[in-house]
C-alpha cells in the first residue's frame, strides 16, 4: 500500500503554545521527508498529530491509500513512530526486544522469523543480539528503536529526531538505513534539528514556531530562496517571517 498525507491550514495548541499555525503541506509517498528546524518549531507536534497522538484544533489531515481518501482508522495499522524518548526496557536484550514487539504486534512465526534476520542484519546488530539494551552505544540504541518500529512492516514510518546526540558516524549509518527503507516503498517522515540534514531528503519541510517557511525538493528550495545552505536558508526566511 502506498500512503501519502496531505494537510490543510493545520493548527494546533499547546497550552499557551501555537504549536502549528495553519500548516499546508503535502508528504508524497515512497520517499524520504525532512521536517527541519530548531526546539519549539512545531516538529513533535507535527509528527504526533500525523500519528493520530493529537487531535489538531482546527484545519485537515488527509490519508490517501493508493492515491484514494481513506479513513484513519483503516491505515493506521501501516504507521510506525519512533519517538525522540523511546521507551525500550534497560534489562531487555535486543534479542528480547524483538520477541517482546513480536508478541505485541501478533506477528505468526514464518512472518517474524525471515523479518527478524533481515533486521538484524541490516542494522549490523547481529553480533549484539544477546547485549542489553542499557548496555548499547547511543548510536545502536537507535537502532534497536528502529527495528521494533520496523517488525510489522509498516508503509509509514515517523521518526522524531533519531539522530539527535548521536555520533557522527553512526548518524551517516542511520540514514543509510533510511535510503534502504525508501527503497522499499515506505514512506519515510524525520523530523531533525540539524541543518545538514536537509540536503539528505527527498522533500524537505522547514518549520519555525509552527509556520512552515518552505517545502519542496532541498536544491529547488534553495535555490527558491537564493542562498547555499540551509542554515542560511532558515535565517532568511525567519527574519523576514518575523518583519
Amino acid at each position: 500500500m502506498m500512503i501519502s498525507i496531505r494537510l490543510t491550514d493545520l493548527r494546533k495548541s499547546l497550552g499557551a503554545n501555537q504549536a502549528l499555525a495553519g500548516v499546508t503541506d503535502v508528504f508524497e509517498p515512497a520517499l524520504l521527508h525532512g521536517v527541519i528546524g530548531p526546539d519549539g518549531a512545531g516538529k513533535t507536534t507535527l509528527l504526533r498529530t500525523l500519528m493520530g497522538l493529537l487531535r489538531p484544533d482546527g484545519g485537515t489531515v488527509e490519508y490517501l491509500a493508493d492515491g484514494l481518501l481513506a479513513g484513519f482508522a483503516d491505515v493506521r495499522p501501516q504507521f510506525a513512530y519512533m519517538p525522540q524518548q523511546q521507551s525500550l526496557y534497560p534489562d531487555l536484550s535486543v534479542s528480547e526486544h524483538l520477541d517482546f514487539f513480536r508478541d505485541l504486534y501478533r506477528i505468526p512465526a514464518a512472518v517474524y522469523v525471515p523479518r527478524r534476520r533481515e533486521l538484524l542484519h541490516l542494522t549490523r546488530l547481529e553480533p549484539f543480539a544477546d547485549r542489553p539494551a542499557s548496555k548499547l552505544s547511543g548510536g545502536m540504541y537507535k537502532k534497536l528503536g528502529l527495528m521494533c518500529a520496523l517488525l510489522q512492516s509498516p508503509s509509514v514510518v515517523l521518526l522524531d529526531e533519531p539522530t539527535n546526540g548521536v555520533d557522527p558516524i553512526s548518524r551517516r549509518e542511520f540514514w543509510d538505513l533510511l535510503y534502504r527503507l525508501v527503497k522499499e516503498k515506505i514512506l519515510v517522515i524525520v523530523s531533525t534539528a540539524y541543518m545538514d540534514e536537509a540536503e539528505r531528503c527527498s522533500r524537505v519541510h522547514v518549520l519555525d514556531a509552527g509556520r512552515l517557511l518552505a517545502s519542496g525538493e532541498p536544491r529547488a528550495v534553495l535555490q527558491a530562496s537564493r542562498v547555499d545552505n540551509f542554515e542560511k536558508l532558515f535565517l532568511k526566511k525567519a527574519q523576514a517571517g518575523r518583519t
